[in-house]
């Protein structure tokens, strides 16, 4: 039977036992994710998100990763969305004995349903029309989160006191959102790549009306208590290697305890890509960022 047919089976057996608890099993190697779809009330409307989730061998209760994904440009490709976070970073966590979530949102991929996450940016070339409104999107984006933690905070095998949100492109805008709300047990939240409004293939590195996510962050950083971690590359072909330090100063001056790190560029590769290609450009100081939060103390 081919992983992916064997891991709907088994997201049928845990559905069907979730009230009774299930032993999970872990390939020694490289693991693969348990994918479930949970009745999640979005925006007041239930959808069954479909979630990937890794879990280290044991009962635990672990650390959690809560992963948000970014955003395709075309809808074709949003449909097609088929791992919200990938298997080589869910298993950089699962080394850590770290558990991750990671929701395919609605509106992409198997979940389905109405895209919730439509900017308002337009573009006809190089040039960009329209008001996008970034907060509307990272505010629509982060329900699926807030539900997903809440989902989280009812299961034994997670540390309610030890839980990590992290996100790339949009789901890392999404991520210092929902880092704003302080949720109980969140500690500490990692921004990899975080923005909306880009188009590398007619304007690249000059995203649609940056300024208005740079008041956006600005806001944010008023709000959020957590430590955290943004990781961009300087050769982002989205965001241009200066834009994201202006969204960083901005937030930082709200008064919040962050770090921006931007990597050297990624070589062969467009430097959004960082989680994928980066390697130790951002394992090294993400490894720091973990101990300094204390996210696998005892």
């Amino acid at each position: 039977m081919r992983w992916w047919k064997l891991a709907w089976v088994i997201s049928a057996m845990w559905l069907a036992q979730a009230a009774g608890g299930m032993v999970w099993a872990q390939q020694p190697e490289r693991v693969l994710p348990q994918i479930v779809k949970l009745p999640l009330m979005v925006d007041g409307k239930q959808y069954e998100v479909v979630t990937h989730v890794y879990k280290p061998a044991g009962d635990g209760p672990f650390p959690l990763v809560i992963f948000s994904h970014g955003r395709a440009p075309s809808r074709v490709d949003r449909a097609k969305l088929e791992y919200p976070v990938l298997v080589g970073h869910a298993n950089y966590w699962l080394r850590k004995g770290v558990a991750v979530i990671a929701p395919v949102r609605p509106g992409y991929g198997d979940t389905g349903g109405f895209d919730r996450e439509d900017s308002g940016a337009r573009w006809s070339g190089s040039l960009c029309s329209g008001v996008p409104d970034y907060t509307r999107v990272a505010s629509q984006a982060g329900q699926t989160v807030v539900a997903l933690h809440q989902w989280a905070l009812q299961q034994p095998w997670v540390r309610k006191d030890r839980l990590l949100l992290e996100g790339q492109s949009v789901g890392g805008m999404t991520t210092i959102s929902v880092a704003a709300l302080n949720l109980p047990g969140v500690i500490a939240a990692v921004n990899f790549a975080g923005g909306s409004g880009g188009n590398p293939e007619t304007s690249p590195t000059k995203s649609c009306e940056p300024e208005n996510l740079r008041k956006t962050y600005g806001e944010l950083g008023k709000l959020v208590k957590v430590p955290n971690l943004w990781l961009y590359a300087e050769n982002d072909q989205f965001w241009g290697a200066e834009v994201p330090r202006r969204w960083h100063q901005a937030f930082k001056a709200g008064g919040s305890d962050t770090e921006f790190i931007q990597t050297g560029p990624v070589a062969g590769h467009d430097g959004h890509s960082l989680l994928t290609y980066g390697g130790k450009m951002w394992s090294v100081p993400l490894d720091a960022f973990v101990r300094k939060v204390g996210l696998t103390a005892p």
